[in-house]
């Protein structure tokens, strides 16, 4: 009997869990557009902010800087001894 409970709340504890989501800020573009609705999402795909603020168009959306921009272009530092 207590196999039984322990793996339904197993599985279920399993089931209500939430999937991971992918990063959504692509690190090789400073600008991102962020739009609104029933559409929404972040678009990283933009290098200037007037490229940006061209691709939104009438949709309801805002142009925002990249947080994640060059975060993998960083070179580690040296250590001096």
């Amino acid at each position: 009997m207590r196999v039984a409970l322990l793996t339904f709340l197993a599985v279920g504890s399993i089931s209500a869990a939430e999937p991971a989501r992918a990063q959504t800020y692509d690190p090789r573009y400073p600008v991102c557009l962020q739009t609104f609705g029933p559409l929404q999402g972040i678009d990283c795909s933009y290098t200037s902010i007037q490229q940006c603020k061209f691709a939104t168009g009438i949709r309801a959306s805002q142009c925002i800087s990249n947080p994640y921009y060059g975060r993998n272009n960083r070179r580690p530092q040296r250590t001096v001894y």
